[in-house]
């Protein structure tokens, strides 16, 4: 799928009463979602809870850290009011989806890298991360 095709249903999606979209093709996977609104006179920004930064033990020479992979805006949850992903002393497998990021109102998956115990949270949900900015440490098994 080529950048010219992905614009074409950012677009179409943007304009459609549709309020999720995936697409999956060979190793692309597009994931499209609107924020949800009480009322149509609320901006078309997406909805950020408030979510603290989790803080536990102090960092030991087993911890990674899991960096952005884009520019854009994180989140903890799969939507406002649901369960985060992870929490600090979660259980963590290489491939788990740890949080989101949006960016041009598209959004990606993080996941892990590791495996580990999620050790620290180093974001808060809805705030502006730049490329290759700390989210999460993990202590390693």
């Amino acid at each position: 799928m080529n950048e010219q095709e992905i614009e074409r249903l950012v677009d179409k999606f943007e304009r459609s009463s549709l309020n999720e979209m995936q697409i999956s093709d060979n190793n692309f996977k597009l994931l499209l979602t609107k924020p949800h609104h009480s009322n149509a006179a609320n901006s078309a920004a997406p909805v950020a809870t408030s979510t603290p930064v989790q803080t536990a033990e102090a960092p030991t020479e087993d911890d990674a850290v899991v960096p952005a992979p884009l520019v854009g805006l994180v989140y903890l949850a799969a939507q406002p009011g649901k369960p985060v992903f992870k929490s600090v002393g979660d259980q963590v497998k290489a491939g788990d989806v740890v949080c989101l990021i949006e960016a041009m109102k598209v959004v990606n998956e993080v996941k892990s890298p590791y495996d580990g115990i999620l050790r620290e949270v180093l974001v808060e949900d809805g705030s502006l991360v730049e490329y290759d900015q700390p989210l999460f440490r993990i202590e390693k098994n």
